[in-house]
């Protein structure tokens, strides 16, 4: 079972955009949208809510994530309004990055409070800092971005997927430029197009196995 994700936004079709592109970085993933009044309207709605964090939870927990201030205090009367409140977490994050952010990790088995992290850390363009794996091998790797879209949204949230389970901290570099592969929002901001040549930095005992899983996916074009 994976966290499920709960939207929290004043404008209905605004926590439906921001669930549909949680989604495509993590199809197992409940993203649940809670946005609007029940006739429209902008504005929050507490049934509504307490609707969504019931169904996002399939037995991992939720994060809850709010666009405005009363949005928050909304979040947190149904979290607290929950048989028990500890099944579900509201976060402060920035709602796109932080989505984006929580679902890569949610799709990655992480438990409540690392998808929580992973959404907070957003805020500072990147996922949260995974523990250091112990430097047992090293390997470095130098390829070209074949598929049409390079290093953008969903190719790095498949990059970033790869390397779940793994003891191995992996670097993208482009130039001057680096990121945390295991970071989607760090891989995008990378810019890395068709035809670029990244370089990938690995070190601990899976080192080997996460590169050989990005080349994988390089060859595939990422399932473009």
């Amino acid at each position: 079972m994976n966290v499920g994700l709960v939207i929290v936004s004043h404008s209905t079709r605004l926590a439906e955009g921001v669930a549909e592109l949680a989604l495509q970085m993590a199809p197992d993933v409940r993203v649940v949208a809670a946005g609007g009044l029940p006739d429209g309207n902008i504005g929050t709605d507490f049934e509504k809510v307490s609707a969504a964090l019931s169904d996002a939870n399939t037995g991992a927990g939720a994060v809850v994530l709010y666009d405005l201030g009363s949005a928050q205090m909304v979040a947190e009367l149904a979290v607290e309004s929950l048989g028990d409140p500890s099944t579900s977490l509201v976060v402060d994050a920035p709602l796109v990055e932080g989505a984006v952010a929580a679902a890569v990790a949610a799709q990655g088995g992480e438990p409540m409070a690392a998808v929580g992290r992973a959404a907070e850390a957003a805020a500072a363009g990147g996922l949260a800092e995974p523990e250091a794996a112990p430097a047992a091998e090293e390997v470095r790797e130098e390829l070209e971005l074949t598929n049409e879209v390079g290093l953008h949204a969903r190719p790095a949230a498949l990059l970033a997927r790869s390397l779940a389970g793994l003891q191995a901290s992996v670097k993208i570099s482009l130039g001057d430029n680096e990121a945390d592969a295991a970071s989607v929002l760090g891989v995008m901001g990378l810019g890395a197009r068709q035809g670029d040549r990244i370089v990938l930095h690995a070190n601990g005992p899976d080192a080997a196995q996460a590169v050989e899983r990005i080349l994988d996916l390089a060859k595939r074009n990422f399932d473009e």
